[in-house]
């Protein structure tokens, strides 16, 4: 089976084949034109979707060396995500559904991050816990089997993604945010600064994010707003590390609770290198997966990948599905 994948939740254009299980070709073209807005334009991204999305297709095509007459379904992102970049994705979708008369299957963007792992790891066996943490999720799942997922800990406010981009914007570093963090931070010293690890101490599997904004906010109101080149380094550290601390403490508290000592993380911000080596630190005596860095930031592997097993269990989407920007993750299971 082919099946072809495409993603458009936010400024990303992909387009990937998953056949039998394996990509075959992912091909995604990153629209640079938001770092200059210092985030991402909705209306501008759906539009360069539009303009985006044919020739990408047509690349992916080219690269799996399969024509569009040897697709046998179509998967695409319903949510979440932007709306008008969703119903660029999704219209173009059903308009190949409809033209090469295949199946349609809308994929939830949150539960493709949660399975990107089995792309490289299929070995991985349930129940394994799952750190989903990106620009607008951070929560710890319990993943018992196949769409059996219990939701441990989630977010009171922010989420981890949006506490680094933000973060980049109080420290005058560009788009996307994280990347900018983690580039400052490999000349910082972690420890010079002290920024608040909200909820650390509690024993519930919860996190908060805003208060570590506002005290980043407050110390570059120290210098009028901004903060001198020659410690940015230090405090781009210093912040990244509360961020990544926070994240792992809640983690391995999940560990110690479910007892569960295989641990999968997704999403964008799993592409943060302190965080990876932090994990392993922490997690030495449990297996921890990570997805490879092109797996990790929005891309439509994920999607054609989970899009196949859908179908081949006997899921299949109208062509009169819509798009949900506020889709969670549980919604996949209704």
């Amino acid at each position: 089976m082919n099946v072809l994948g495409v993603e458009t939740s936010c400024d990303e254009t992909a387009v990937s084949i998953c056949s039998n299980g394996k990509i075959v070709s992912s091909i995604v073209a990153s629209q640079q034109n938001h770092s200059k807005f210092g985030g991402v334009v909705p209306e501008v991204a759906s539009r360069m979707h539009e303009k985006l999305l044919l020739t990408t297709m047509k690349k992916c095509l080219d690269d799996s060396k399969i024509s569009k007459n040897q697709i046998d379904a179509i998967a695409v992102t319903i949510g979440p995500g932007l709306m008008g970049a969703l119903l660029t994705g999704v219209s173009f979708a059903k308009g190949l559904s409809v033209g090469l008369n295949i199946p349609l299957i809308g994929v939830n963007h949150m539960e493709a991050h949660l399975f990107s792992n089995f792309i490289e790891y299929p070995d991985l066996e349930f129940p394994f816990l799952c750190l989903l943490v990106s620009g607008g999720h951070t929560q710890i799942w319990k993943v018992k089997d196949f769409r059996d997922y219990i939701l441990l800990g989630d977010t009171r406010d922010d989420a981890a993604g949006e506490a680094f981009d933000k973060g980049a914007r109080l420290l005058g570093l560009s788009y996307p945010g994280g990347i900018e963090i983690e580039k400052q931070s490999k000349n910082g010293n972690s420890n010079k600064y002290k920024f608040p690890l909200a909820l650390y101490n509690s024993k519930e599997i919860e996190f908060s994010f805003s208060g570590l904004k506002s005290s980043l906010l407050r110390f570059s109101q120290k210098f009028n707003g901004k903060i001198p080149k020659n410690i940015i380094s230090d405090v781009a550290a210093s912040y990244q590390k509360a961020i990544v601390d926070s994240l792992l403490n809640k983690l391995k508290l999940a560990e110690e609770k479910t007892k569960i000592s295989t641990i999968v993380i997704g999403g964008g911000v799993a592409a943060n290198q302190s965080l990876r080596k932090k994990t392993s630190i922490i997690f030495e005596n449990s297996r921890v997966l990570f997805p490879s860095l092109q797996l990790c930031t929005d891309n439509a592997a994920m999607i054609a990948f989970l899009g196949e097993k859908l179908i081949k269990k006997g899921f299949k989407s109208n062509i009169s599905v819509g798009v949900y920007p506020n889709l969670k993750l549980n919604d996949a299971l209704k």
